[in-house]
C-alpha cells in the first residue's frame, strides 16, 4: 500500500471548546449561569462556572508547538493552534494530516462529564450537559457532514437520565458516549455494581459504543509524591489496563452481550500478555474465586466486546494479527502531546511496513473497523476516492504545519525537575 492511498479515521482526538459554545444551545433561563470564558490578569483564558475556574492546560493543546514549550501551565486561546477550537481550521489540519474522520473527546466538562455532575441543581446540570451534546453533534460534527464521529457526554449523576440521553442523541445520529474508566474515584458506584444497568442497556439497545479514555477516572498512577512527572506520564496507560481487568470480571458483558466498549488511548502492545494472564488466572483460580465465563475463556469474551485503540505502537502493530486486526483502530490524539499530527500517515506506514500485514488488514485498522464500531459512513457524504491521504492533503495546500513558538507570557516552570506535586489533575 502507498501512503497516498491510505484512508485514516481517528477514534481519539480532542476539542478545546470555543468560547461561544453555549450561546446557541442554552435556554434563556440558564444563559447567565452557563460556563463562559474570561481572561485573567496574567493573560490566561479560563472557563468560569459558578465558583469554579477551568483552565486550558498546556499539554492538552500543544499541536504545532515546539516540545520545549510543552508544559502544565494554563494557556490562552491566543497561544494555541486555531485548529484546536476553530472548526474550519480543524478541518484544514485534518486534511494536512491526511485524516478523513475524527472522534473528539471533550475538554471543558471532563471526559466523563463530571463538571456538570458537580452542580447541585440537577435540572441545570441536565440542561447544560444536553446543550453541550447538541453543540457537539449539531455544530462541531454537523457543519462538515462525514468528517466527524459524534461523541456525547453522559449525565453521569443519574443512570436513568444517562439512558434517556443515549436514546435522545441516538436519534440525532450519535452512537458513541464517553464514560469513566473507573467511576469509583469519582465517588460513584464501581463497574461491578448494577447501578449502571439502565445506561448499559440503553447503549446496548442503540448500538452505542462506550469510550473509556485514560484519565477519565481523574485518578493518576502516582508512585510517590516526590516522583518526577515523567513517572506519571509513562504509567498513565496503566489506568486502562486496570479498567480492562475490571470490565472483564464485572457482570457487564454477561448482562449485556451486545455491548461494545472502546479502551481509548490505551495502546495495544500489552494485549497479548493481558489475554494470556486472564486465561491463566481463570484456569488456576476459578474453582475457588467463582469466576464463570461459561463455555468460553475470558480472553474470548474480552475480544468479543472491546475495541482496541492505538496512536503509535510498533510492538502492538507487530502483534496485530495475533491480537486480531478486526478489533484494532487508530488514533491521532490531536492536539494533545502524544499526537502524531501532522505526520500520521508516515508514522503509521513505517510501523505497518515493518510487518507482513496485508492491505486489507491495514484498511481494517485505519478505517474499516472505526466505521463499523461507530456506525459511521463518511462515504455517504464524500466519494471514497476523495477520502485518501493524497486527496485530502491536496485540499490542504498552503496549510503551515511547521512548529511555531506561541509563548507570549513567561512560564511559571518550577526550578529543577517537575514533580508529581506540581501537577493538578484536570482530565
Amino acid at each position: 500500500m502507498q501512503i497516498d492511498d491510505m484512508i485514516i479515521i481517528s477514534v481519539d482526538d480532542h476539542v478545546v471548546e470555543p468560547p461561544d459554545l453555549f450561546e446557541r444551545h442554552v435556554p434563556a433561563k440558564y444563559r447567565d449561569i452557563a460556563p463562559h470564558v474570561v481572561r485573567k490578569e496574567d493573560g490566561t483564558d479560563v472557563w468560569q462556572f459558578h465558583n469554579m475556574e477551568v483552565p486550558n492546560i498546556g499539554l492538552n493543546a500543544v499541536a504545532g508547538r515546539p516540545p520545549e514549550e510543552y508544559g502544565i501551565d494554563p494557556t490562552s486561546f491566543d497561544e494555541i493552534r486555531p485548529g484546536c477550537f476553530d472548526l474550519e481550521k480543524r478541518i484544514l489540519d485534518m486534511n494536512a494530516n491526511g485524516v478523513l474522520g475524527s472522534l473528539c473527546f471533550p475538554s471543558l466538562p471532563g471526559f466523563a462529564g463530571r463538571l456538570f455532575a458537580a452542580v447541585d441543581d440537577k435540572d441545570e446540570a441536565r440542561v447544560l450537559a444536553q446543550a453541550y451534546n447538541d453543540w457537539h453533534i449539531d455544530e462541531w460534527c454537523g457543519t462538515f457532514p462525514g468528517r466527524f464521529i459524534p461523541l456525547s457526554i453522559p449525565l453521569i449523576w443519574d443512570p436513568d437520565a444517562m439512558a434517556a440521553e443515549i436514546h435522545r442523541v441516538a436519534k440525532k445520529g450519535c452512537h458513541a458516549v464517553t464514560f469513566a474508566e473507573n467511576p469509583e474515584p469519582l465517588g460513584l458506584p464501581s463497574l461491578h455494581s448494577d447501578h449502571w444497568d439502565p445506561f448499559w442497556k440503553a447503549c446496548s439497545d442503540e448500538g452505542t459504543t462506550v469510550c473509556m479514555h485514560i484519565g477519565s477516572s481523574s485518578k493518576l498512577v502516582v508512585t510517590a509524591q516526590d516522583a518526577p512527572i515523567d513517572v506519571m506520564i509513562v504509567l498513565q496507560p496503566m489506568n486502562i489496563v486496570q479498567c480492562a481487568a475490571d470490565l472483564i470480571h464485572s457482570p457487564v458483558f454477561t448482562k449485556f452481550p451486545d455491548l461494545t466498549v472502546a479502551l481509548s488511548e490505551g495502546g495495544i502492545g500489552w494485549i497479548p500478555y493481558f489475554l494470556e494472564r486472564l486465561d491463566h488466572t481463570y484456569k488456576v483460580h476459578r474453582a475457588w474465586t467463582g469466576a464463570d465465563f461459561g463455555d468460553k475463556l475470558p480472553s474470548e469474551v474480552f475480544m468479543e466486546h472491546v475495541v482496541l485503540c492505538f496512536i503509535s505502537d510498533p510492538v502492538g502493530v507487530q502483534l496485530a494479527r495475533r491480537i486480531g486486526t478486526d478489533r484494532i483502530t487508530v488514533e491521532i490524539d490531536y492536539p494533545h502531546s502524544d499526537t502524531i499530527w501532522p505526520n500520521a500517515p508516515e508514522r503509521l506506514m513505517a510501523e505497518f511496513g515493518a510487518t507482513d500485514l496485508t492491505d486489507d488488514e491495514i484498511d481494517q485498522m485505519t478505517y474499516k473497523n472505526a466505521m463499523g464500531f461507530f456506525r459511521y459512513d463518511p462515504f455517504a457524504h464524500r466519494p471514497k476516492d476523495r477520502c485518501t491521504v493524497g486527496a485530502l492533503r491536496a485540499e490542504a495546500i498552503g496549510v503551515d504545519v511547521e512548529p511555531k513558538s506561541a509563548a507570549s507570557r513567561p512560564k511559571s516552570a518550577p526550578v529543577g525537575r517537575l514533580k508529581i506535586t506540581d501537577l493538578t489533575p484536570t482530565a
